[in-house]
């Protein structure tokens, strides 16, 4: 018997070894959400590392932690009825540890859960994650009013961040409460998050940072609406990062990439790149995807495919500023379905913040390569906005096609190498597509639809290098192109515009009128009219 129970030790001890799960609950949790269990599960987390890694499952019921550190070969699993309320106790964040904030780092509170130089770290299951946000949000708003607040939490920040709050401007205007994100791997490679619901983190929810390999698939982000900054996934200077299948709805933007922010983004000269964003929803958000404006370690190779938006302020977005420096490029998005825009569909602007005109270095960001096809956009407030910079335009931008219906239409200023094919553009306010400071454009297979009779479908100003053709204008309008002087090799050929009266008005120097059909010469199929 004695040996018997001695073998039954061996084998249990085995197979916790090698295939550990830990009931939280089994553990001595309290379920009911009254008893802080932070002690029990840093226990099990230290025992599972020491043995090489493990699960710990939470059953169903409502369990208040403090901050979690998953260490190597450590999976979370949340299972269905299970909560995993965090506590708002700032004290239990503490000490603070390196992280990054909008794209700078600094010494910071940890995160609900976080990682630091961790491999094969996985969250799962079909249970809420509830960061608790609202007292870090009050304290928040609070500094960020004025308030002289002084609380002890503000002055470790400032003794931990030093030496950065001497250079940094964006750090000595932020104030000193930075609040954690709900869950931030750092450093770390194979990333794991899927099946859970997240909500109210203290800032930004999943925040990947300078890690690799990061899968997140089938999660569910619901943040107020108005919470403050609670973005949903913000992968910063990460390489092979997969997103898909999710559901988001938050208080600012849906999903954002980013790479860190102006001299101290360029100093870690750590890009993101290699990302996907596939058959995901999202919903009442500031925007759905978003690269920016923190991008100063670059962006590159970004894929975005069958996504649905609807309500959230932009649909794709990319911005930057000068003083970032860095590049966008090699970004496709395709099979995109946006609905009640509140602002533009899409937006490429390199004027986040307006600053005054530089000479060319490396704090002057670009944006390059970026292409847009099969979108349909419904009932937005604008339909695309492209601004690029008086010493560097927003250049190699592509849309093919793209069904708009809008109130205004399209806008570029300081673009350059614009392809835009295959549109079908319903507008309400204003002319169809609008270019100024701008060169290299096509624009073919273009229809627009419900325009004002005071509108034209293309106006130009001080831009070069234009191709008009194949397009189609069966509806009455009275004018197709509107210019003046400023606009040189302008080339409109092979059009069919039968409801057009006037092909171009305005004073346009290297007109080309070859094979435009347009309604005064319809009988005659000759050339077209055009007014000086």
């Amino acid at each position: 018997m004695k040996l018997f129970c001695v073998f039954l030790l061996f084998v249990s001890q085995l197979t916790f070894g090698q295939n550990s799960v830990v009931d939280l609950k089994d553990a001595g949790a309290d379920s009911k959400g009254l008893v802080n269990c932070s002690p029990i599960i840093d226990k099990i987390v230290a025992e599972l590392s020491e043995q090489g890694g493990g699960e710990i499952y939470i059953p169903s019921g409502v369990y208040l932690s403090g901050p979690i550190e998953l260490k190597s070969n450590i999976t979370l699993n949340i299972g269905s009825g299970a909560v995993l309320k965090f506590s708002d106790d700032f004290d239990e964040y503490l000490p603070m540890i390196d992280s990054r904030w909008e794209g700078v780092r600094v010494r910071n509170f940890k995160s609900c859960i976080y990682s630091h130089n961790a491999n094969n770290v996985t969250i799962k299951g079909r249970g809420l994650i509830d960061g608790n946000g609202e007292k870090w949000w009050d304290l928040w708003s609070r500094v960020r009013s004025g308030e002289k607040t002084n609380t002890k939490w503000e002055a470790i920040f400032k003794k931990e961040n030093a030496e950065m709050l001497k250079t940094n401007e964006y750090l000595q205007g932020m104030g000193s409460f930075l609040r954690p994100p709900l869950f931030m791997p750092y450093n770390c490679t194979n990333v794991r998050v899927e099946g859970v619901t997240f909500t109210n983190p203290p800032f930004w929810t999943l925040m990947p940072v300078f890690s690799e390999n990061v899968t997140i698939d089938g999660i569910t982000i619901l943040n107020p609406g108005d919470s403050p900054n609670t973005d949903g996934i913000d992968p910063s200077s990460c390489r092979n990062v997969r997103i898909s299948n999710s559901h988001i709805s938050v208080g600012d933007d849906c999903i954002v990439i980013k790479s860190g922010r102006d001299a101290d983004g360029r100093d870690a000269n750590r890009p993101t790149e290699n990302i996907t964003i596939s058959n995901c929803t999202m919903l009442n958000g500031h925007g759905g995807v978003v690269i920016g404006s923190e991008m100063s370690g670059s962006v590159r190779r970004v894929a975005i495919s069958n996504c649905v938006f609807e309500g959230t302020d932009r649909g794709i977005r990319i911005k930057t500023m000068r003083g970032r420096g860095g590049v966008v490029e090699d970004v496709r998005v395709s099979n995109v379905i946006m609905h009640n825009m509140l602002r533009e569909g899409v937006m490429i602007n390199m004027h986040y913040h307006e600053t005054p005109e530089e000479p060319v270095s490396e704090r002057t960001p670009a944006i390059r390569n970026v292409y847009l096809s099969n979108i349909r956009m419904t009932n937005a407030n604008k339909g695309i906005a492209i601004y690029g910079l008086k010493e560097r335009s927003a250049e190699q931008i592509s849309f093919n096609d793209i069904q708009i219906d809008a109130k205004t239409g399209v806008t570029g200023d300081y673009a350059s190498n614009i392809d835009m094919k295959n549109i079908r553009l319903s507008v309400s306010n204003g002319n169809a597509i609008e270019f100024n400071h701008s060169e290299k454009i096509q624009i073919s297979d273009l229809t627009v639809y419900n325009l004002s009779a005071d509108a034209s479908v293309i106006k130009l100003d001080s831009c070069s290098d234009i191709l008009v053709n194949n397009c189609f204008q069966p509806t009455e309008l009275p004018v197709f192109i509107e210019g003046n002087q400023s606009v040189t090799n302008l080339f409109v050929i092979n059009n069919i515009l039968s409801g057009v009266d006037l092909l171009v008005e305005g004073d346009v120097p290297f007109l080309t009128e070859k094979g435009n059909i347009i309604k005064k010469d319809m009988e005659k199929n000759a050339q077209t009219a055009v007014k000086k």
